[in-house]
């Protein structure tokens, strides 16, 4: 039944039938013995099996030929009136594509191109940093303030999943800046994290759990993965993972100036890295997202670049290697993700394992 209520909510909420039809609806079906089933493949299709993951932004070629006049178009814009002709044009594209046509690849490109242009309008305002700056000052906070707001009215009109996303992670965003000030005020240095690094981490990764917590409630009400709530969550995902990385690698490595990026500066945190790596894939399987997975290959590419660039290989044998290495988890992750997922959920007590989609 809380299947069947779910498909019917979404139902509504796509202006398929209205609320008040969706609530009747219910329990007439429901009487007559409706219910949701899970389908399973045929004992005689032994290579069968489920995608739970599948991106319901990609639906056609058509979307894809739409999108690309969005961004060819917008682009163009942008470059002769910037700021100022971007936002009505989103908007009226939003009406006709998004509201009344439902395309969902477009929708994903306008909120993009809303969330750029939310990015340029307060940074115009309210520049996030400067050059001298030594501590988290007032514009930060007042920077991050607009997008949770913007973003969040996007999604309450056109209801497109990444918007409601963005609006979550902005909004987390905003908090993490008003505990860092509020902390930075606490102590009465402006300098505070400068000198204290190990705090900054501390308070990123609590961000990053309260994210990662977000994600999978959206994850666990839509266990089966019918509905937008997991479209919503597997953005929350996207943003997630490399949010727990880069704040446990920070964490780990004793709150020092982390940049993943940094190749000269990795060599002494490639274990770390490797394990939080190894730890996300570890999640991303219990859940079934492969975001987390995806999102750590490019930081286990540099920590591998970094090992064998201490080494005596050239720059080509080193690259070459790390690229070959690199490739092959991918595909040994990407084909043998259902085994290797039906091993950990065996793993797991059954309390936990029912909550999870099945593998």
């Amino acid at each position: 039944m809380t299947e069947l209520k779910s498909i019917l909510d979404e139902a509504a909420r796509q202006g398929l039938i209205s609320q008040e039809a969706g609530g009747r609806l219910l329990p007439f079906l429901t009487a007559r013995g409706v219910a949701v089933v899970e389908p399973q493949p045929s004992a005689s299709d032994g290579l069968a099996w489920s995608d739970t993951e599948t991106p319901r932004f990609v639906r056609g070629f058509h979307d894809v030929l739409i999108t690309i006049g969005v961004v060819v178009g917008l682009g163009g814009l942008w470059g002769l009136s910037a700021l100022y002709a971007v936002l009505p044009a989103t908007i009226v594209l939003s009406e006709i594509l998004v509201r009344r046509q439902r395309l969902a690849l477009p929708a994903v490109s306008l909120t993009i191109a809303l969330f750029c242009w939310t990015c340029l309008l307060m940074s115009r305002f309210f520049p996030p940093w400067t050059p001298t700056a030594t501590s988290f000052g007032a514009e930060a906070t007042q920077f991050v303030a607009g997008f949770p707001i913007i973003l969040g009215a996007y999604y309450a009109r056109y209801r497109v999943p990444l918007s409601l996303a963005l609006s979550i992670m902005s909004a987390l965003a905003f908090v993490l800046t008003l505990l860092l000030r509020v902390v930075q005020w606490a102590s009465g240095n402006p300098a505070f994290f400068l000198d204290h690094p190990i705090v900054l981490a501390q308070v990123a990764l609590v961000c990053a759990l309260g994210l990662f917590a977000v994600a999978l409630y959206f994850d666990i009400g839509d266990r089966l993965r019918r509905t937008t709530r997991s479209d919503i969550a597997f953005w929350l995902h996207l943003g997630a993972a490399p949010a727990l990385l880069y704040s446990t690698v920070s964490l780990l490595s004793f709150g020092e100036d982390v940049r993943i990026l940094d190749v000269a500066n990795m060599s002494s945190r490639t274990p770390v890295v490797v394990a939080t790596v190894a730890m996300l894939m570890l999640i991303g399987l219990i859940i079934d997202r492969r975001a987390f997975v995806t999102s750590g290959l490019l930081s286990l590419g540099v920590a591998i670049f970094s090992v064998f660039r201490q080494g005596s290989a050239t720059v080509d044998t080193y690259i070459f290697t790390t690229l070959i290495i690199v490739g092959a988890i991918v595909l040994i992750i990407g084909t043998g993700w259902m085994p290797l997922r039906r091993l950990v959920l065996r793993a797991l007590p059954p309390t936990i394992a029912n909550r999870l989609p099945p593998g």
